[in-house]
C-alpha cells in the first residue's frame, strides 16, 4: 500500500520544520467486516534548509490511530495535537477489534522531533472527528 502525503501540513514559526500528515484508511473484507489492512498512519517532520529552502525528511512518527485528518501546533511552537478521525476495525492475530478515534498529543523538540505524549479516545457517536486545533488561553 502506498503511503500518501496529504494536507494538512503545517510549519514552526521559525520556518526550520515542515509538519505533513501521511494517512491510511482503506478497508478489506475479512471475516464479514471492513477491516483496516495497515498502511502508514504519521506525522513526518522535515528541517527546512535555510540556504535553498528545501526539506530534509528527519522523522516519521506513528499517530496511535487512524488515519490523522488534521493535526495542530500550539502558538509556542512545543506542542502538536493530532486528531484521527473514526474508529476503525483492525486486525489482531486471528481477530478482530476496534481501534477508536482519538487525539494524540506529543512534545516538538528543538530539533523539531515528535515525541509522543498521550493518545486520548474520543467517542464519536458513530461521525467522524473532521477537524481540530489549538488556542492559547491566556
Amino acid at each position: 500500500m502506498a503511503v500518501r502525503p496529504r494536507a494538512p501540513c503545517t510549519c514552526i514559526r521559525n520556518g526550520r520544520f515542515v509538519y505533513v500528515g501521511n494517512r491510511a484508511s482503506e478497508t478489506v473484507e475479512f471475516e464479514g467486516k471492513k477491516v483496516f489492512p495497515g498502511g502508514e498512519n504519521s506525522i513526518a517532520v522535515y528541517a527546512i534548509d535555510p540556504s535553498t529552502g528545501g526539506p530534509t525528511l528527519i522523522q516519521n512518527t506513528d499517530v496511535h490511530g487512524i488515519h490523522p485528518r488534521t493535526f495542530s501546533l500550539d502558538p509556542s511552537g512545543r506542542m502538536l495535537v493530532s486528531a484521527q478521525i473514526l474508529p476503525m476495525l483492525v486486525r489482531e492475530g486471528a481477530g478482530v477489534k476496534s481501534a477508536p478515534a482519538n487525539l494524540t498529543t506529543f512534545r516538538v523538540g528543538a530539533d523539531g522531533k515528535l515525541t509522543f505524549a498521550n493518545a486520548y479516545e474520543v467517542d464519536t457517536g458513530g461521525a467522524m472527528q473532521f477537524w481540530s486545533g489549538m488556542v492559547a488561553l491566556s
